[in-house]
């Protein structure tokens, strides 16, 4: 049998084979139709159809691109895995440990797409995306320090001027002496959620105005604040409950790594997309997400990379989130949860970024508790995130991507 034949079969196989774990995931879920915050949005046998249709889909994606890097002269084929990405013209790949480093550490929103290919500078092996610069040091091979980020903040306040020092620290603000500057309020916030120290290095100047937005910068980021983009019923939800809220893209990266590379006339110019190369897309790597019970977190794969770690809250004793190996079979960015169970009764409108797994076992932002992470159950068996890790949840997940609850 050739090998372009083997893979067809092959491909054949996995598709039943995942059709096969559909009937399995569904005869599962019909044994134990959880109490849960939400009423399920379709039967069991249309979410079984759903997940089976979404996860033959993505394994016919996978086989097919395999089966075209095998019609390729191997010769042409890039020795490592590399991936390229329309929107910029550019490719990713680890050959320096970029490409697994960009997938581990935020992806699009903290670095977005890739503006030139790996060159040389400076003697040293770097590539530039529109927020960020990579940095190979061999020094440091096979170890977490492999691939570091460019002090692309600090270059850019080098050519632009720097906002000045200070000598004490604001009241209630974290204090940085290496740099005497601090950081507080959502700026504070999204650097310790999303990366802290060695994505967005020390704070180089003190929260400025720049055309009528706040901003801040660092010796490998600048943070602009979008207050705009959490809704006003959640801001409104946010100072009736006492707690901070935000949404996914309420701070932002502003692009220094393209504004840099421009400073400096690297060509960014797109680049023909290499043989045996693939277009950049979530469903390349199996997704995969695991919700630990007992640590109340939750954390999300491609492949075996480790891409996102969230806080969770979930089923107090009476209405626990059930164990299992599950599905997401149907999707809501908004959804009004109402109900009576167990001589309790609920109507709670706007609930975000609504990820079915089970029954009416969803994956949800939550607005009405701040409990996430810290062991407190509130949920009738939902498993409740922040609104901006629910939100990074609902655009990087898909219907049929797998959901593994366990203790």
């Amino acid at each position: 049998m050739s090998a372009r034949r083997a893979k067809v079969a092959t491909a054949t196989l996995l598709i039943a084979l995942l059709v096969a774990m559909g009937a399995i995931w569904s005869r599962a879920a019909e044994a134990r139709h959880p109490a849960a915050d939400f009423t399920a949005p379709m039967s069991y046998r249309e979410a079984r159809a759903a997940v089976a249709e979404a996860q033959a889909r993505e394994a016919a994606l996978r086989a097919s691109a395999s089966q075209q890097i095998g019609t390729v002269n191997p010769e042409l084929l890039p020795l490592m895995q590399t991936i390229y990405f329309p929107a910029t013209g550019h490719h990713l790949s680890n050959r320096s440990g970029f490409l697994n480093f960009w997938r581990a550490n935020g992806q699009l929103q903290i670095f977005g797409y890739p503006i030139t290919e790996e060159f040389v500078e400076n003697g040293r092996i770097v590539q530039y995306f529109e927020r960020a610069r990579f940095e190979y040091h061999p020094e440091h091979a096979g170890t977490p320090s492999q691939v570091q980020l460019g002090l692309v903040g600090r270059e850019m306040l080098e050519i632009q001027g720097a906002p000045g020092g200070i000598d004490d620290p604001q009241n209630g603000s974290y204090y940085f002496k290496e740099t005497r500057h601090t950081l507080w309020g959502e700026f504070r916030r999204f650097w310790e959620q999303r990366g802290g120290l060695p994505i967005f290095g020390y704070p180089l100047s003190e929260t400025v105005d720049e055309q009528g937005r706040s901003v801040q910068y660092f010796e490998r980021a600048k943070f602009v604040y979008f207050p705009e983009d959490l809704p006003p019923f959640f801001r409104s939800m946010q100072a009736a409950n006492g707690f901070n809220l935000n949404s996914l893209f309420e701070v932002q990266l502003s692009d220094l790594g393209r504004q840099l590379a421009q400073q400096r006339r690297i060509n960014t110019a797109p680049v023909a997309q290499l043989s045996g190369s693939r277009v950049w897309d979530p469903a390349i790597w199996e997704r995969r997400i695991v919700v630990s019970l007992s640590e109340q977190w939750l954390s999300a794969y491609e492949g075996d990379l480790l891409v996102f770690r969230a806080p969770v809250a979930t089923g107090r004793d009476g209405f626990n989130t059930p164990v299992g190996d599950y599905a997401i079979y149907s999707k809501y960015d908004m959804q009004r949860m109402a109900g009576c169970m167990g001589g309790e009764c609920w109507d709670v409108p706007n609930i975000p970024w609504v990820q079915y797994v089970v029954g009416g076992v969803a994956l949800h932002g939550t607005y009405w508790h701040n409990n996430h992470g810290t062991g407190v159950r509130p949920s009738h068996g939902c498993i409740n995130l922040r609104i901006e890790d629910a939100q990074w949840l609902y655009e990087w997940a898909d219907v049929g991507t797998r959901v593994v609850i366990s203790y």
